[in-house]
C-alpha cells in the first residue's frame, strides 16, 4: 500500500520545503527516479484568528497568498507518517495544510 501527500506552500518556500523532505524521507520516489512531484500555482486564503501566530498576514484579517500547490507519493505508511512528520517542522506556516491518500494499485 502507497500513499500521496499534497500540501500547499507559499511560493517563495516551496524549494526550502521539498528539500527538506527529500533530504529526510524517500518521498518522491519513483521506480529509479528520486524527488518525483507535480506543482501548480493559485492562490490560498486564511484568516487568522487573534489566538494564531501567523507566519504571514495579522489576526482577524482575511490573507491572499501566492501558494504553490505540491504532489508527490510518499510510499508506505511508516515514510508517509515521516514525511509528514518532517513537513510540518520545516513549512512555515502554524498550520499546515495537507492531505494524504491511499493509493490502489493496478
Amino acid at each position: 500500500m502507497s500513499y500521496k501527500l499534497i500540501f500547499y506552500c507559499p511560493i517563495k518556500n516551496t524549494s526550502n520545503v521539498l528539500r527538506g523532505i527529500f533530504d529526510k524521507t524517500t518521498a518522491g520516489g519513483i521506480g529509479n527516479y528520486t524527488e518525483c512531484y507535480f506543482k501548480t500555482k493559485g492562490v490560498g486564503s486564511f484568516k487568522p484568528s487573534s489566538e494564531a501566530n501567523p507566519h504571514i498576514g495579522e489576526a482577524n484579517k482575511a490573507e491572499y497568498v501566492e501558494e504553490d500547490k505540491v504532489e508527490l507519493l510518499t510510499g508506505g505508511v511508516d515514510n508517509t507518517k515521516k514525511t509528514v512528520e518532517v513537513l510540518k517542522s520545516v513549512h512555515p506556516y502554524e498550520e499546515v495544510a495537507y492531505e494524504v491518500y491511499r493509493i490502489e494499485d493496478f
